[in-house]
């Protein structure tokens, strides 16, 4: 009998994840809050030991739900708030490290040359052409791979040739989209006003797919912890995973709910919950 399909969506902190089994997803891929940014939550944060707390404990509970040899993937970057660079890309590294994961890879995600710019940094050379005047535009982000231990690559021998052949990676769309590099070249979302993410900062389709389709296999789980609008989960669903969902923020629920049943038309439950822990984080930062 086929399994039937599982979406569900947590309002409440990742710090606690106790609704999830131990070792039963697949593959994480989330982007966290991007500390105190102007762009996302700003001020969501007392100081940087709040975030990096944070940090932590999804970790050290990932490590618990993530099943062995699985993988978590991080996009995030480097975050300029007022005039101080926090090192987010090392210290998320050393979080996970320090939880008991592997370091597996870094992926740079490089968003097109010239692709309207957020900070426009670079014009304090144009302002003030003298040394110690340079602050580089920023056109990348991180995309960290944690493995949960080893994988045991011979599980593949178990599948049935049906499986595998429905698992097989297109090899012609893997070399077409320069996939092999660990740069891969995608327009970015940006929050524009009257986009569904207006006012969150939401991260490619793109890289959601690519991360599915290189670390899972069809049936099985994706988590995000830090679900947004749902990219995550929506895509898991177009590529026949299952998907759960955190989200501290329960006022994005008919945003994830749009995004969602914009390729779902209904066909699967999507099970929202909405936990004591779960705050209306827009009304919050803004008092």
């Amino acid at each position: 009998m086929k399994k039937k399909s599982q979406y569900d969506v947590y309002f409440g902190n990742a710090s606690k994840m106790d609704e999830l089994k131990d070792g039963e997803v697949s593959l994480v891929v989330t982007s966290p809050p991007y500390y105190n940014a102007p762009f996302d939550y700003e001020g969501l944060f007392q100081d940087y030991d709040e975030y990096l707390e944070l940090l932590k404990n999804v970790a050290e509970q990932l490590k618990k739900k993530v099943a062995p040899g699985r993988i978590v993937a991080i996009i995030t970057d480097d975050m300029l708030v007022k005039a101080r660079k926090y090192p987010i890309v090392a210290d998320t590294t050393r979080a996970f490290i320090d939880a008991g994961f592997q370091y597996r890879e870094k992926i740079t995600w490089l968003k097109p040359k010239g692709y309207i710019r957020i900070s426009k940094r670079s014009g304090v050379v144009m302002a003030y052409p003298y040394p110690m005047y340079y602050y580089p535009d920023n056109r990348q982000e991180s995309i960290l791979i944690f493995q949960n231990g080893p994988y045991q690559y011979e599980d593949r021998k178990q599948m049935s040739q049906r499986e595998q052949k429905r698992n097989k990676i297109d090899l012609t769309d893997y070399n077409k989209g320069d996939m092999y590099m660990n740069t891969w070249e995608i327009t970015n979302v940006l929050p524009r006003k009257g986009r569904l993410e207006e006012g969150i900062a939401a991260f490619p389709d793109e890289i959601a797919r690519r991360l599915i389709l290189f670390f899972s296999h069809l049936g099985e789980t994706v988590l995000d912890p830090f679900l947004g609008s749902g990219t995550t989960m929506k895509v898991a669903m177009e590529m026949k995973r299952n998907g759960i969902g955190y989200e501290l923020d329960k006022s994005l629920k008919p945003i994830i709910r749009k995004k969602i049943n914009q390729i779902n038309k209904e066909k699967f439950k999507i099970n929202f919950k909405t936990r004591k822990d779960a705050k209306n984080l827009r009304e919050i930062i803004s008092i």
